[in-house]
């Protein structure tokens, strides 16, 4: 298989802009934005839309979070303060 790549460098070689992401796709605004910003795993059905509107293959896509995640201590603010 040839060069694997996030969603925003296919955008990028692609010369696409996020609204033509969101028309192609079908997508809604706020999740291809966040998915570009690696802050959402999107569905299969979503990754293959993405796929088809950038013109892909589907195992030429990588869907990692960019986004560090922060694990919270305690159980929340529903039980009162955390340590």
């Amino acid at each position: 298989m040839a060069d694997v790549k996030p969603v925003a460098h296919w955008m990028a070689e692609r010369k696409m802009t996020q609204d033509q992401i969101v028309a192609a796709s079908g997508l809604e605004e706020r999740v291809v934005e966040a998915i570009v910003h690696g802050r959402y795993t999107p569905s299969p059905q979503q990754r293959e839309q993405l796929a088809a509107a950038l013109g892909v293959d589907l195992a030429q896509i990588t869907w990692d979070h960019a986004t560090a995640v922060d694990h919270l201590y305690g159980h929340g603010a529903q039980f009162g303060r955390s340590p």
